[in-house]
């Protein structure tokens, strides 16, 4: 969750980023009609972008070029304070405010022909900081995770996709975690918020029968049994594990493509964690773990976020400060090698996104407010930056409409 200052790699622009960054209503980003789609041989592909401010305007609509991977901005929403956590349906984009002061979740409509949006609902996140929305029992329910109180909560959905209330929420308790990652490479300052609760994200695992939290700031995963019809989050046996290594801070994860395997990205000591999956007792066991960083890398970073492409053979990391994507390669037993890392052209990198047809990754340079886009060779797992970026006003997330 760290904002530490920033050291990393974002010295020169190549190239000039426009000031343009919308206003508080949405602006057509060409002469078409906002209400209609741009003229095409094939229907518009639409993504989503969250921000923070005061740089971000609110929740940014792009458009595609499936061909080049180029995004043109349609338009922007206000939305709820730091609108920079989703989720998304077919029909509903669900948008979480990451506002220290006070969580919501909101539920917004989808005009498909459009990507324009209509404010369904909005409800109490049962939390402070909402970090991280997850749809589960086939879009009948929604997870969150509040960063700020260290709470998760589960959120019932009525048929049209609007928000009802919580079903269950649950608060984490203990002693925080070691102040200092022991995991991290010589020379690192890398600390932030080892002073109790502070819950990172939720999602279930494949079957949807489990899911899974972790909590940064007591450097543990909890393990949850999942009673979809009651609404409820039950504590597995053990409830929670201790993270790979004292004072680690575990984030965000991915599950691989054969449902038996989960990949968990640690904040402070920048290291990626295989766990294997019981897919029986929804419980996870520790395997291995490698540095994100480079060898020779001595210094601060901050690992943040994780992707593995459809076919589970590529799992790639992004790294704040360092500002780069680190490449991991898996084998067929789930254990993964570390590749190579590209820059990411710009600064504190958040999320990364992988577009519907698998072809580019676009990469949120949160300070530098821009996103950068990268072309992805399937075969080879490698990335190649395309010169393209989009700029937005400190982008925290994008997600595609598919």
């Amino acid at each position: 969750m760290t904002f530490a200052p920033t050291l990393g790699r974002w010295t020169q622009r190549l190239l000039p980023i426009a000031a343009a960054l919308g206003v508080a209503s949405i602006v057509p980003a060409s002469h078409a009609a906002p209400d209609q789609p741009a003229a095409s041989d094939s229907p518009p592909v639409f993504a989503y972008v969250g921000t923070y401010a005061p740089n971000g305007q609110g929740v940014y609509l792009l458009r595609q070029d499936p061909q080049t991977g180029a995004l043109q901005q349609v338009g922007v929403y206000p939305s709820v304070p730091n609108p920079a956590q989703f989720a998304i349906s077919k029909d509903t984009l669900y948008v979480g405010s990451e506002s220290p002061k006070h969580g919501e979740v909101a539920a917004y409509a989808i005009d498909r022909r459009t990507g324009a949006l209509t404010l369904r609902n909005q409800v109490d996140a049962q939390g402070k900081q909402t970090v991280y929305l997850g749809l589960i029992n086939n879009q009948r329910q929604l997870l969150v995770a509040n960063y700020g109180s260290g709470s998760v909560a589960l959120f019932a959905l009525a048929q049209d996709g609007s928000l009802g209330a919580a079903s269950d929420v649950h608060q984490s308790v203990g002693q925080p975690g070691a102040a200092h990652p022991a995991a991290a490479v010589e020379g690192s300052f890398a600390a932030s918020d080892h002073n109790g609760p502070h819950a990172h994200m939720i999602a279930a695992d494949p079957s949807g029968q489990f899911a899974f939290s972790t909590d940064l700031g007591l450097d543990r995963i909890y393990q949850w049994r999942i009673d979809a019809e009651h609404g409820k989050l039950l504590p597995n046996d053990p409830p929670f594990i201790n993270a790979s290594s004292a004072g680690a801070g575990p984030r965000h994860f991915v599950f691989g493509a054969d449902g038996k395997q989960l990949y968990l990205v640690n904040e402070e000591a920048s290291t990626l964690t295989h766990y294997r999956l019981d897919t029986g007792k929804g419980t996870l066991t520790e395997a291995a773990s490698l540095s994100t960083l480079p060898p020779g890398f001595k210094g601060t970073s901050f690992a943040s976020d994780i992707l593995i492409t459809p076919d589970g053979r590529f799992v790639y990391v992004l790294n704040r400060l360092h500002d780069s994507i680190a490449r991991f390669a898996v084998a067929a037993d789930g254990s993964l090698s570390w590749q190579d890392d590209t820059w990411t052209r710009g600064s504190y990198p958040r999320t990364l996104t992988l577009d519907p047809a698998g072809r580019f990754i676009y990469v949120a340079n949160q300070r530098s407010d821009h996103i950068a886009t990268f072309k992805l060779d399937a075969a080879s797992g490698k990335v190649e930056f395309t010169g393209q970026y989009t700029p937005v006003g400190a982008p925290s997330q994008l997600i595609f409409l598919r």
